[in-house]
């Protein structure tokens, strides 16, 4: 098992490297001037742009940049935005826990929810609740997140009026305590019902068809032919074997998180960091990027690594393997 859990980890640390290294060259040779939006679109001024590119130590070749990059991260230190002239650090933290908070939420309810209804509707295939999840699913896939977000917004805030419209909590009545969570809980509620709404159908899909091929087996069917009770093989045997997809899909969720969910984000005003990397992206800030882009990364990485060793506990063949 330490074998096995090495070697994930060393192949994580390889992977972030390598990404590391394709997203600093890539970045750079995007067309577009950083210092010509500093500068201003509308009169940019030469000299100007000329002081900033040497200040920003943009007039050395790539190279150049990229070993005085790797020199300050090993000192931890990932740069300053161009736009701002802040710590990327910084602005990082300040946006990693909203998104978080919402992506997280919402991947937990989608997964709970969408595997209860694709468990249920596989033990009572061909059913009339089987045939209505299976048409409801794709229609709820067909249908674009921001647009069922604005949707809702318009249901729930400009006619119901019960839920705010955007933010993460009330910018005009500063509240403590308690009455804060309450408050951020309220200005959650839309955003996440929409992110749960349209990762559901995922999930009900994997785990109806995961736990109808797995039944299917003749494994199972010799289970049955010794007389065992169907709850304790479904229980013990079919459940087991049958979450491992499921478990894959929460997992590719769970490792962009980071990332956030921009569109969404963008609906609802929310602070997170989808809005932060639209803006980053929009004006050409290299350093503020390459944060965002090392972090995902590493996020992408750790929780792959937890994955395959839950992977392994689930399934020992793959540990053997």
């Amino acid at each position: 098992m330490k074998c096995y859990i090495g070697k994930r980890i060393a192949t994580g640390i390889l992977t972030i490297i390598f990404s590391f290294c394709i997203t600093f060259f890539l970045i750079r040779c995007a067309p577009g001037n950083p210092m010509k939006v500093l500068a201003g679109t509308d009169n940019p001024n030469p000299e100007l742009i000329e002081h900033l590119t040497i200040k920003y130590g943009l007039d050395k070749p790539i190279p150049v940049q990229f070993v005085n990059y790797v020199k300050n991260i090993l000192k931890g230190d990932l740069g300053h935005s161009y736009m701002s002239n802040e710590p990327v650090t910084k602005l990082i933290k300040e946006k990693v826990f909203p998104t978080i908070l919402l992506t997280l939420t919402s991947s937990i309810l989608a997964v709970v929810v969408g595997t209860f209804l694709g468990v249920y509707a596989a033990r009572r295939v061909g059913t009339i609740f089987d045939r209505f999840m299976c048409g409801i699913s794709y229609f709820i896939d067909a249908t674009p997140g921001f647009w069922l977000g604005l949707i809702f917004i318009l249901i729930f805030s400009s006619t119901l009026k019960i839920l705010p419209t955007s933010g993460m909590y009330d910018l005009r009545i500063e509240k403590q305590g308690f009455a804060h969570v309450l408050d951020v809980i309220k200005h959650m509620i839309l955003p996440v019902f929409t992110l749960t709404i349209i990762q559901i159908p995922l999930y009900f899909r994997i785990s109806r068809s995961s736990v109808l091929q797995t039944m299917s087996e003749d494994f199972i069917m010799t289970l049955r032919a010794t007389g065992m009770k169907k709850n304790q093989i479904f229980n013990k045997y079919v459940l087991r074997n049958a979450i491992i997809p499921t478990i894959t899909m929460f997992s590719l969720s769970l490792a962009f998180t980071i990332s956030g969910v921009a569109l969404i984000e963008i609906v609802f005003a929310w602070p997170g960091m989808g809005r932060l990397i639209m803006d980053a992206i929009m004006k050409r800030d290299y350093p503020l990027l390459t944060g965002i882009y090392l972090t995902i990364s590493i996020s992408i990485c750790i929780v792959m690594i937890i994955t395959d060793i839950v992977y392994a506990l689930v399934d020992p063949r793959i540990r053997l393997e």
